[in-house]
């Protein structure tokens, strides 16, 4: 869809007073009411000492629970630290939660930034970009092969069957966050597309997407089918959304989570009317 108006999703409220259970229902029914196409959710562990440290909801947990409040709307995470869990471990939840909606996660992982959340999960700071790879290239084969096995420099799984398999196949769509040129490539290499950080210039992304797009195209992959995500922390214009697709972006949801301005449901309601999907 490059060039057209990208798909309008929304961040469930997980961060913060508002992230009641109420709250999330109600959210994540307007949202699917008024034609959203994706309910988003995000991690953190941890908070540094010293700064604002709002309680989060675990992301997984909070989609499992709108997904029985919900029919059409598509659940995705962005993003987990992968990781801080074993691929397997994170391969029996994701297909669960994948399971339980009916077929309508989309996955997306990233590696994190605080050394602090990696030493709680007992996992080393070093080589993160060649321990993703690998990462992904085990999470894949669990997913796809049955029984499956998989030896790597950092996981290992012996030959065995995991079941239940995902209803969406060969699996949900896989999706990463990256920066660096080279592990922008590994997304368009290795995933089905890249999500960007909210710490990214919406107005100047076209390089990124290259290089994502380019890392697919060095796999021999289609790189017009990559999706490309983008959060926006503030109420987007119409002008904003068709600058986004113009270059390359496919899909964008607005978090209040991220505001500057703490957010309440009542704002929430606000911005949900106000930038529903027109047909």
């Amino acid at each position: 869809m490059h060039g057209d108006l990208p798909r309008l999703g929304f961040g469930l409220p997980v961060a913060g007073p508002w992230a009641t259970p109420e709250a999330m229902r109600h959210v994540a029914r307007r949202a699917e009411a008024l034609g959203y196409a994706s309910l988003w959710t995000f991690q953190r562990v941890l908070h540094p000492v010293g700064g604002p440290h709002p309680p989060v909801l675990d992301p997984v947990l909070a989609l499992a629970h709108v997904a029985g409040h919900t029919d059409r709307i598509r659940l995705g995470t962005a993003t987990l630290c992968a990781p801080f869990t074993a691929p397997a471990l994170l391969a029996k939840a994701l297909t669960s939660l994948d399971v339980l909606s009916g077929g309508r996660l989309t996955v997306g992982l990233g590696l994190g930034w605080m050394p602090e959340e990696y030493a709680a999960a007992g996992v080393p700071y070093e080589r993160r970009g060649a321990r993703m790879g690998e990462y992904l290239r085990c999470l894949t084969t669990l997913w796809t092969q049955d029984p499956a096995a998989f030896a790597g420099a950092f996981y290992t799984v012996p030959r065995a069957h995991q079941q239940p398999r995902p209803v969406q196949r060969p699996h949900p769509p896989l999706l990463l966050g990256a920066t660096a040129p080279p592990a922008l490539r590994r997304a368009g290499r290795l995933a089905n597309g890249w999500i960007a950080s909210s710490r990214h210039d919406p107005t100047d992304l076209a390089p990124s997407i290259a290089h994502v797009r380019e890392g697919a195209r060095e796999a021999g992959r289609d790189p017009d089918a990559l999706q490309i995500v983008v959060r926006l922390i503030e109420e987007p214009s119409r002008d904003t959304l068709a600058r986004l697709g113009a270059q390359g972006v496919t899909d964008v949801f607005i978090d209040l989570n991220l505001a500057a301005t703490p957010p309440t449901l009542e704002r929430a309601e606000r911005v949900l009317e106000a930038h529903a999907p027109r047909d």
